[in-house]
């Protein structure tokens, strides 16, 4: 938040202010993602796997490339905090925050979510998503962003003086563990800012904090990806269920998330290759 300001504005304060605003990454170079194909893939596509992330837990789940995953609420109202890594190396993993500067702070289908550094690539494309019928609405507010972190026990223990072990970041703290046998220090490391799945946030307009309300989301609808490059995902119920009132409780109602794996259309894909990492040369001007 901004305080009341103790300086006194210059003389020309409102012209400076008035300088329209200018779009930092604008993505017309990028390719864009092939829908159409996308969707004939994903026609008569058969489920291979299926996982269930436990309310006020979390869960992992392996997804190959050129396959798809889908989320799904099930039982009841409930957001998910997604973390994504590349299946065979664990320091390639989900970027909020070039995904946020490239498609904004809230997802839907078509946009994409990138990689970190130096890789710097698409890591899933997402293909459906039945809330893409919520828009913003009239607090500024949308679903699925990439611009909350994830609730974790440090900022509780901050805020609230007390030890909360559910959290999210806790969540799939134990989840990446326990999937791969690193200690829970080691697999910490690991765990990144998320996409905030189903939770439906924006800025307030007074403060401009970030602020939750309660998901639109109903058992049934599911938000689809595509995988573009061999995953390991983490999913945690988050203990704060639609996100309402608050999180990181235990007396807030929450629910299972259905976390299911498909593969495409036989021969719907048969000269798809995933993406390349970036090619930047890495020099840095030496």
């Amino acid at each position: 938040m901004k305080p009341p300001p103790e300086t006194d504005p210059p003389a020309d304060a409102e012209a400076r202010k008035a300088v329209r605003p200018v779009i930092c990454y604008p993505v017309d170079t990028l390719p864009p993602p092939p829908m159409a194909r996308y969707r004939a893939a994903r026609q008569d596509m058969e489920k291979i796997a299926e996982v269930i992330a436990p309310p006020r837990d979390a869960a992992c789940f392996r997804v190959p490339a050129g396959h798809f995953f889908r989320i799904s609420s099930v039982d009841g109202s409930q957001v998910g905090d997604l973390n994504l890594w590349h299946e065979h190396d664990l320091s390639e993993r989900f970027y909020s925050g070039k995904t946020r500067a490239l498609h904004g702070t809230h997802l839907s289908t078509g946009d994409r979510m990138w990689s970190s550094f130096p890789h710097l690539r698409a890591m899933t494309t997402i293909t459906h998503d039945t809330l893409d019928w919520y828009g913003w609405d009239a607090f500024g507010g949308s679903v699925h962003d990439v611009i909350g972190t994830r609730c974790d026990p440090y900022t509780n223990r901050l805020l609230s003086g007390g030890d909360y072990h559910h959290c999210c970041h806790s969540n799939l703290t134990r989840a990446l563990a326990d999937e791969t046998g690193l200690p829970l220090a080691e697999a910490e490391a690991h765990v990144h800012d998320v996409l905030n799945v189903f939770m439906c946030t924006g800025f307030s307009a007074d403060t401009h904090q970030y602020f939750m309300k309660a998901s639109p989301v109903r058992p049934g609808d599911f938000i689809e990806f595509f995988a573009e490059i061999d995953l390991l995902g983490a999913l945690s119920a988050c203990p704060g269920g639609d996100c309402s009132a608050e999180h990181s409780s235990d007396a807030t109602p929450c629910y299972p998330l259905l976390i299911e794996i498909f593969r495409p259309r036989t021969g719907a894909l048969h000269d798809w290759v995933p993406p390349d990492a970036n090619r930047y040369d890495r020099s840095h001007g030496r």
